[in-house]
């Protein structure tokens, strides 16, 4: 069966679900699912996500000043607040969105309140998101948005992504209504609270893609503040091309494995609320399985695919594409053995060769080098035999082929 009849086989599905449920008790929503303006029915598309994670402990009186990079443009601004790993209700008392001048200060005029339902507070209940009501006016895309927010009474676990390669900014009390740096003197290298930016684009058909991966997905060995990540380069490539698909939302967490739990929740379990509930997404880009490969814990090339197959099944469940990469390359990375050698060339030859996704990109083509195929190329090479540098990223990105993101059209 090849990924696109697998999908079509999925929206039937979908829709004969759909009908049932129709005639069916009603079943509660998912925490994730957005509110009564959706986002989905607005034809909204992510244009940065990052994935949520634990982070510690919440301080109250605590403010973030927060600087993502956004892909698609649009008007109608919305953000994601996320209180997933939260073991209590999350109270943001005031949440602000501009665009970044220098640092931590905004370009003057450009900070707007957002509000939620309406009102200017919002308390996301513990293991929930909530999305805010549109911001009038237009985003451009790659625009440098700052989300500046603030909780009068966090505490215990924090939701956010900790390796966000990017300066963000924080300070005690609350001063998101202000343009100027002056009272946000601390910095971050992580993401609070925040976990998806969406707009609506012109064209009602334009989609995302949501890039679903470890360390190497988000961004390590990059530079910071630059957008170097792999994602960030194939959407730039995008805005250029003819092409619906325009939004690209960043899910790798570092360490992150496909079918355990570590460094964040595994890919299978946090596939629904990272990747299929975002907005306007059309492909998943599954770039995972380095991790599972090294941990020595057993697994073998069949667990691996069995894992892939699942996020096919499911992404195709809900309309989804799904483009798979390659394992790249990590001989020199300490945990490398031939053992595991060869279960990354089995499951790369499943990748090559089963007709189950709907496009191919072959990473490990591009990074490894022609005389020793389990090393990486040291041009590419960010220093570990694991991570790509800048260069790296940039030929992973250029390798896409973008009318494959864009396969249900």
């Amino acid at each position: 069966m090849t990924g696109r009849f697998a999908r079509l086989l999925g929206l039937a599905a979908v829709l004969l679900a759909t009908v049932a449920c129709q005639t069916g008790p009603a079943q509660a929503a998912p925490v994730w699912e957005p509110s009564s303006q959706s986002a989905a029915t607005r034809h909204d598309v992510v244009t940065w996500g990052a994935s949520a994670d634990q982070m510690g402990q919440g301080t109250a009186d605590r403010g973030y000043r927060l600087v993502v990079h956004t892909s698609a443009a649009g008007s109608g601004l919305r953000v994601r607040l996320s209180n997933a790993f939260g073991d209590r209700p999350l109270t943001l008392d005031s949440v602000y969105a501009g665009l970044q001048s220098q640092g931590a200060a905004l370009k003057p005029g450009s900070n707007k309140r957002l509000t939620f339902d309406g009102a200017g507070t919002v308390t996301v209940p513990a293991g929930a998101t909530a999305w805010s009501d549109p911001l009038p006016g237009s985003l451009p895309a790659g625009s440098n948005l700052v989300v500046s927010l603030h909780s009068p009474d966090a505490a215990g676990p924090a939701t956010g992504h900790w390796m966000a390669m990017q300066t963000s900014y924080a300070t005690q009390g609350d001063h998101t209504a202000e343009e100027s740096a002056a009272n946000w003197t601390e910095t971050t290298g992580s993401w609070w609270y925040l976990d998806s930016v969406s707009v609506r684009p012109k064209n009602p058909d334009t989609g995302a893609v949501v890039a679903l991966g470890d360390s190497i997905t988000d961004g390590w060995a990059s530079t910071s503040d630059q957008n170097r990540r792999w994602p960030d380069y194939l959407a730039r490539r995008l805005q250029k091309a003819d092409t619906e698909v325009k939004g690209v939302a960043d899910e790798g967490i570092s360490g992150n494995q496909v079918l355990a739990d570590g460094a964040g929740q595994a890919a299978l379990k946090r596939l629904d609320r990272d990747v299929l509930s975002q907005p306007g997404v059309r492909t998943v880009f599954l770039f995972e399985g380095v991790n599972d490969i090294k941990a020595h814990t057993g697994v073998t090339a069949a667990d691996l695919i069995a894992g892939y197959q699942e996020v096919v099944r499911r992404a195709h469940a809900a309309g989804k594409c799904v483009v798979a990469s390659t394992v790249g390359p990590f001989e020199g990375w300490s945990e490398w053995d031939p053992a595991g050698e060869a279960v990354r060339q089995q499951v790369n030859q499943y990748i090559r060769t089963s007709g189950e996704f709907d496009g191919i990109a072959d990473f490990d083509r591009i990074l490894r080098s022609p005389y020793d195929q389990a090393r990486m190329l040291p041009f590419l090479d960010g220093g570990d035999h694991i991570h790509p540098n800048d260069k790296g990223m940039q030929a992973m990105a250029d390798s896409v082929d973008l009318a494959s993101l864009d396969c249900g059209h």
